[in-house]
């Protein structure tokens, strides 16, 4: 059948992508004139099934406070009259208890995991390369009580049968040599030797010329005004040239998803939860990450993408706004600077800031589950859009094409949100 999917990128290319191998006529619609060019252009680089978690959790409200005031603090909230701000902020807050924790976690998990072998196994099928490397993820730890308060996460680690390494100071040296230089600063570390690193944007325009190949067509620079309805099926889309039709309509546009969607009566809990980057050539290989270091602190992620580091970090929520700021490049620079000094040469480095399209519990919303027998979601990733990408897309090319995925696709449903 043929299908159009709403949104280019990481999540609707992968979408595409799957979509197209089962077979379908696929036609990926997007504003800006290429993919990748949003929220997928420069985020921080890693793809961390393990730390896969929800951002809302026990304790979290407190820690709010405390990032807030924080001199390089992660996490900057600019209160406006929006009441789907604030609807989406006091349902988060809901889901700041144990039990919910958990849950949305374990939602969250088998959906990441699933998505790092889909990776694997399409890059051993198509050979794409993407900057990518295969070292693990080191979450860092400044304090002892950060250290000591990993249980919770390994429990959730052993449940799915993730491998982890809880390592003290040495063992985190031994993992990321280039720390020997900042002795002192960190007391240890949780590494998950499964997971990956790779640039987001590289891999989403390399595949998106295999879609190309496969037969899929994209038409970019095309603004989308308007789904228009007939029963309870989707009829068509409008742009500002024409319209289009198909059989089956994916929207996977962000945190943008929500505009259109309400105009049809169908409401998400997606907001956009703004983050920042630093991209910094390499000054000495010696002195900079092998893969991926969580800063614990500062939440900020700092990445090795061939020759350069990425580093990605802050939760702004501040609605659609779209405007950098230098207090959050100085949080970068810092981060980077004080764990990796003269490995990257900061004052090279270009910074860019995106929208991450957050629910208020976690887990995606991938699937159908509308009053729109032929409309499909997928959407909601928050910071894990890189590493969901193609698990996401080829749970929902099963959806379409009527299969059973191989994980299972229910908790991450509409329907959840009752």
């Amino acid at each position: 059948m043929k299908v159009l999917v709403l949104g280019s990128g990481v999540v609707g290319v992968t979408s595409a992508w799957y979509l197209a191998q089962a077979g379908h006529e696929v036609v990926v619609v997007d504003r800006q004139p290429g993919p990748a060019l949003e929220t997928s252009f420069a985020n921080a680089g890693e793809i961390s099934p393990g730390y896969s978690s929800p951002w809302a959790g026990p304790g979290v409200p407190i820690k709010a406070i405390k990032w807030m005031l924080m001199h390089f603090g992660p996490l900057v909230v600019r209160p406006k009259f929006d009441p789907y701000m604030a609807l989406w902020l006091l349902r988060m807050l809901r889901n700041c208890t144990s039990a919910r924790y958990a849950r949305n976690k374990a939602r969250m998990v088998p959906i990441a995991e699933y998505s790092r072998d889909c990776l694997k196994a399409l890059r051993s099928e198509v050979g794409i390369a993407y900057d990518e490397r295969t070292q693990g993820t080191l979450q860092l730890f400044r304090t002892q009580s950060q250290y000591d308060g990993t249980a919770g996460d390994i429990e959730v680690l052993k449940q799915f049968g993730v491998p982890y390494e809880l390592l003290d100071a040495a063992g985190c040296t031994g993992a990321e040599p280039a720390l020997a230089n900042v002795k002192g600063k960190f007391v240890g570390g949780l590494r998950l030797p499964g997971d990956e690193t790779g640039d987001c944007q590289m891999f989403t325009e390399k595949l998106a010329a295999l879609c190309t190949d496969a037969g899929v067509t994209f038409r970019f620079n095309t603004t989308i005004t308007s789904i228009n309805t007939s029963a309870n099926r989707i009829a068509s889309v409008s742009t500002e040239t024409e319209e289009l039709t198909a059989d089956a309509y994916v929207i996977a546009f962000g945190s943008y998803s929500p505009f259109l969607l309400r105009r049809i009566g169908v409401h998400i809990p997606v907001y956009p939860v703004k983050g920042y980057s630093i991209t910094a050539p390499i000054a000495d290989k010696d002195a900079a990450p092998v893969s991926t270091v969580m800063d614990e602190t500062y939440k900020v992620a700092i990445t090795r993408l061939g020759d350069r580091i990425r580093a990605g970090g802050t939760a702004e929520i501040s609605g659609y706004d779209l405007n950098l700021r230098d207090a959050r490049r100085a949080t970068l620079h810092h981060s980077v600077g004080d764990l990796f000094p003269g490995g990257g040469d900061l004052s090279k480095a270009t910074f860019w800031t995106g929208l991450r399209p957050m629910t208020p519990d976690g887990p995606p919303i991938i699937g159908g589950g509308t009053k729109y027998s032929n409309l499909y979601l997928n959407t909601g990733h928050g910071t894990l859009g890189w590493t969901m990408s193609c698990g996401s897309g080829r749970v929902l090319a099963d959806l379409v094409s009527g299969k059973s995925p191989d994980v299972d696709a229910s908790p991450l449903n509409i329907s959840r949100y009752g």
